[in-house]
């Protein structure tokens, strides 16, 4: 005989699982004291959203499902902002919370909430396990679900008697592999037919492209065809940043510098773009370039996307079977590399300025220099976001996790502590506005706990300053945005991290390298001055006039 709560931690480590973050209850101390005996580690965190973010993290980093765990009701719930942050971000996770007894109901109605069908819109799948006899089958095809394209979050509802119950002869289920169907020849000769005719065609990377496993055939794909290219915010460093066919990162919708390239270019071939991105440029009717769908699925047609040709199939396979019949066949143009020299300038201007507080081009250019190629960072969400995806310049393939999909506050502190379980060895910021970061700050005791290398940069304005800035560029008066802070040095020593304050901005940089040398957790509060935002992404923007020749 085997309990129920046994046989579902021994389906989980059958699925390779070695952590659980989250907050257990009552009603799942049958799996608690599972775990305790298990080979899966139990991260215990200071609130459920954290766990989350934390497990969704771990799906985007490795593409295999991480694990959170909560109670049910306020527990449960508390996980929903995570599930949409990894429904929306297509990273595979699985969520597992806790339920009264389903054969009585001695506390009648007592902190019941039908988690299953809340959590229906926010998953791929939710179901509950009536029976432990099911447990087996139903945690295999809960991982399957979360990992095949496009991957997300996964439900699963434990009932606290279903997890005491025994069964017998319970067997786990083998782990298969997943095979993703491979674009047919005559769609992939169509397509490259349509880009040798092309005269100017460029690459656009999108957030499906960026998964660990693309990185090689990425990378391969275009040094292969020697084709110019430029990625969306989620898509930024699936191919290396450094390459020199690199055009820029669209942080913006239209009129951005990188925005030329798009106007110059007569096809863009659009590898794994999600539509669930902020638009990363408007595509027309008529008039512009043509656009071809690379996917693992069709296209979603928007107004603004609705690709001319569309190729479906592994975007491994795929793109490796453009390059094969690419290779050597393509003219360099000229005018897109030249044009690439004057977009990349424009985007490092005043890189270096010597204001106080810091603006946020020096504190991108200060970053860059003290995060080595293989460093991580880690975006929460405010205005510096756009900063860092227009202006940051990557090496490595996922060094530089922010989120352009459900783009929620608070998410930054545990993905970076994700990471840094992760990679110990390599370094890893947090990068967060003083809002985002207060919203999940309590995390930093369990950071200090688990004995995490972390350095967590806060910026100080006192404001929600990206939504205070586009209510001023709006025309409404400033109302409603701005608050007071703690003393973030002294906050982070009440946990138990350090604490560092940046009064001038030469001393950014020494106080972040000696924040990464003294190791441990380190938190180091940088005032920010965004007058940057309107004068460079307004003002300066809407002035100019665009230099792109398309003859």
């Amino acid at each position: 005989m085997t309990k129920g709560s046994d046989l579902f931690v021994a389906a989980l480590e059958n699925e390779g699982v070695d952590r659980i973050f989250g907050v257990p209850g009552e009603e799942n101390l049958d799996v608690l004291e599972s775990l305790r005996t298990s080979r899966i580690e139990l991260i215990l965190t200071r609130h459920e959203q954290a766990a989350a973010f934390m497990a969704a993290t771990h799906g985007r980093l490795t593409g295999r499902p991480g694990v959170c765990l909560a109670t049910l009701g306020p527990g449960a719930l508390n996980l929903s902002t995570g599930a949409a942050y990894a429904h929306l971000g297509a990273m595979p996770m699985i969520l597992v919370t806790g339920q009264k007894a389903v054969m009585s109901a001695k506390q009648a109605r007592f902190q019941i909430v039908d988690i299953v069908a809340s959590m229906k819109p926010l998953t791929k799948m939710t179901r509950q396990i009536v029976s432990a006899a099911a447990i087996p089958a139903t945690v295999r095809d809960a991982f399957r679900i979360a990992m095949e394209e496009r991957p997300g979050p996964v439900h699963l509802e434990l009932p606290e008697d279903v997890a005491a119950a025994d069964v017998e002869n319970a067997c786990l289920i083998p782990v298969h592999t997943l095979e993703q169907p491979v674009a047919g020849a005559t769609a992939l000769d169509r397509v490259v037919e349509a880009i040798l005719a092309a005269k100017r065609p460029l690459v656009m990377v999108g957030a499906a492209g960026n998964r660990p496993s693309l990185v090689e055939a990425l990378s391969e794909f275009i040094t292969r065809t020697r084709l110019p290219f430029f990625n969306t915010q989620m898509g930024k460093g699936a191919v290396t940043g450094g390459s020199n066919l690199y055009m820029g990162t669209a942080a913006l919708s239209e009129g951005d510098y990188v925005h030329e390239a798009v106007a110059r270019a007569d096809l863009i071939v659009a590898i794994g773009h999600d539509t669930v991105e902020k638009p990363p440029f408007l595509m027309k009717s008529a008039g512009g370039p043509k656009v071809i769908h690379v996917g693992y699925q069709s296209a979603t047609v928007e107004e603004v996307y609705h690709p001319d040709i569309e190729l479906i199939g592994d975007i491994g396979a795929t793109v490796a079977a453009l390059g094969e019949r690419l290779e050597g066949r393509l003219s360099a143009d000229e005018g897109m590399l030249e044009l690439r020299q004057r977009i990349l300038a424009r985007i490092n201007d005043r890189a270096e300025e010597d204001r106080f507080p810091v603006t946020p081009q020096r504190l991108v250019h200060d970053v860059r220099q003290v995060m080595p190629d293989d460093g991580i960072v880690c975006l929460d969400n405010g205005m510096y976001k756009i900063w860092f995806a227009r202006n940051y310049r990557t090496h490595v393939a996922n060094t530089l996790l922010l989120d352009n999909a459900l783009a929620t506050m608070g998410a930054g502190l545990p993905s970076a502590m994700m990471a840094a379980m992760l990679y110990p060895d390599r370094r890893v910021m947090a990068v967060c506005g003083d809002g985002g970061f207060m919203m999940n700050s309590q995390e930093m005791e369990t950071a200090v706990r688990r004995g995490l290398n972390l350095v967590v940069v806060v910026l100080n304005d006192s404001a929600y300053g990206m939504i205070r800035w586009k209510q001023a560029v709006d025309g409404f008066p400033d109302f409603g945005m701005s608050f007071g802070n703690p003393d973030f040095v002294r906050y982070a020593e009440a946990y138990g991290a350090k604490g560092s304050r940046v009064s001038a901005v030469e001393d950014l940089v020494p106080t972040l390298e000696a924040a990464f040398a003294g190791g441990g957790v380190h938190l180091v509060e940088v005032p920010i001055d965004y007058s940057e935002n309107t004068r460079v992404l307004v003002d300066e923007l809407r002035n100019r006039t665009p230099d792109v020749e398309c003859a």
